[in-house]
């Protein structure tokens, strides 16, 4: 079994939906989807988009094996043996279109686009839904912790919580976008540049005789990044105290202790206490770092109690998102080729939320050139011209249209960027250090107020008079059609 073969890492209706396309003679009929999500994560402000490259890793590499193609061979639906001759010659040859990791995007607004066969286009949906929303979460998570610690070390410790393996060291590379300095997974750490960090666990201390020959005998090992973990008996009464005298030691030898760490108990009071204790044995330069299941919530509150925390490491309530574990993005078809033309199409929904915008689509950033601030994203068919030139334009709420201004001095920043053109390559994937610095360019773009942990504004994302038209006479004759029944 190749763990690594991600052909059939979708869900089962999906073949069965390329089935009937096959088998009806529908498989080349194109279509455009669009991937979004609906809600706010965490009653946050914004998201931070990640995934891509994982995505663009899957598509380039996207092949039925023999063994996928033996599998499915074994299944009920009793695939006709052409239906999987044609799955041999699968390739994705179509368009995708997406927003570059790192940029801060908000519900509703268009984050890939796909332009294809609808036998591609279908297959490729749970995949890229999964990539697209756990590495979203994640760093919109990481990026709500790091604005309650904007100037603190962050170290992501999540692994032994994440849900399995790849959720770990990818959901590291998503906390270090959003602005984490470091993670404890090594495999993160080789695979995509992310420095790896690591202390001791409390089994080192308990494996001694006494604590401070365990002090000793690490900072012997390893006398350049030396972290005491001092809570495993009494953090002020041995620990620290222990950890003093070696930082003490080291000194004689020319060396100097990097931090001591907490990891249970009161951490505010314990790191004021600390603190004082190392200030007067002249060691103000070691650090205190603290771990304990921490999350933005408690990061915030305890720096309000004045904690004396230089950095935190933030495990499982990072890597599992645990206040919200899903990120709820979906794709939905928006137009689809009817006698070589696109028509747009839409889905009607008992809740109003989930009533999808039709027709082919892209998003515009509107950047107010007096301020530099944006002042809305812009959701327009691909075929207007206005907003590309600079023209006129009416930004109006979609739910409450007569909340509305007109305008003229603005740069639309369109944020779609062609990653696949006719199934190839054309997009050069940036450095995890280059995504990394645009996500924190992209935050000057917007007033604090939209970017705030605790009750942010809400940022406006708009529809073209063009789009909001087209979606209401959809849906009028959509209703008009029930109403003659």
């Amino acid at each position: 079994m190749n763990v690594h073969d991600l052909a059939l890492h979708t869900d089962k209706y999906q073949i069965n939906m390329m089935y009937a396309h096959w088998y009806h003679g529908t498989q080349d009929q194109k279509s455009v989807f669009e991937a979004f999500f609906r809600k706010r994560p965490f009653q946050n402000g914004f998201a931070v988009f990640a995934g891509l490259e994982r995505i663009v890793d899957y598509l380039k590499n996207l092949r039925f094996s023999e063994e996928c193609i033996a599998y499915l061979a074994t299944q009920e639906e009793d695939y006709d043996p052409k239906f999987l001759d044609a799955l041999r010659e699968f390739r994705f040859t179509g368009d995708l279109y997406s927003v570059e990791e790192g940029t801060i995007v908000f519900p509703n607004e268009p984050l890939i686009r796909i332009e294809g066969r609808i036998f591609e286009a279908q297959l490729i949906e749970t995949a890229l839904l999964n990539f697209m929303n756990y590495q979203t979460l994640i760093a919109t998570k990481a990026a709500r912790i790091k604005q309650v610690a904007p100037e603190d070390g962050l170290l992501e410790f999540g692994t032994r919580r994440a849900q399995e393996a790849d959720a770990a060291v990818w959901g590291a590379r998503a906390s270090y976008i959003a602005g984490f300095h470091a993670t404890s997974n090594v495999r993160a750490g080789m695979l995509f540049g992310i420095p790896a960090k690591g202390t001791h666990a409390h089994a080192w201390v308990q494996d001694h005789d006494t604590e401070v020959d365990a002090f000793e005998r690490f900072a012997e090992a390893l006398p350049n990044t030396v972290t005491l973990l001092v809570d495993t008996y009494d953090t002020l009464k041995s620990g620290v105290p222990n950890a003093i005298k070696v930082a003490k030691h080291m000194e004689e030898q020319g060396k100097r202790m990097g931090a001591i760490r907490l990891d249970s108990g009161d951490l505010a009071y314990l790191s004021k206490q600390a603190r004082q204790m190392l200030d007067e044995a002249g060691l103000n330069y070691v650090g205190i770092v603290a771990s304990n299941d921490l999350d933005e919530h408690t990061i915030l509150h305890l720096k309000s109690e004045g904690a004396k925390i230089d950095t935190w490491g933030v495990g499982t309530q990072l890597i599992t998102a645990a206040d919200q574990p899903s990120l709820g993005g979906v794709y939905k078809l928006v137009a689809r080729e009817k006698n070589g033309v696109y028509i747009p199409t839409i889905k009607i929904s008992g809740n109003p939320e989930k009533i999808t915008t039709p027709g082919f689509k892209t998003v515009y950033r509107i950047v107010n050139t007096a301020t530099g601030k944006a002042e809305a994203d812009y959701i327009a068919l691909t075929t207007e011209t206005d907003v590309r030139e600079g023209g006129r334009i009416k930004l109006f709420d979609p739910v409450h249209t007569y909340i509305h201004k007109f305008v003229t001095e603005y740069e639309a920043q369109e944020l779609l960027k062609p990653i696949f053109v006719n199934g190839e390559l054309v997009y050069n994937l940036p450095t995890l250090q280059e995504i990394r610095d645009y996500h924190e360019e992209q935050k000057n773009l917007f007033w604090p107020e939209y970017l705030r942990v605790l009750n942010p504004e809400i940022y406006p994302v708009d529809l073209s008079q063009e789009v909001w038209d087209m979606k209401m006479r959809l849906i009028h004759e959509h209703h008009g059609a029930d109403d003659k029944k």
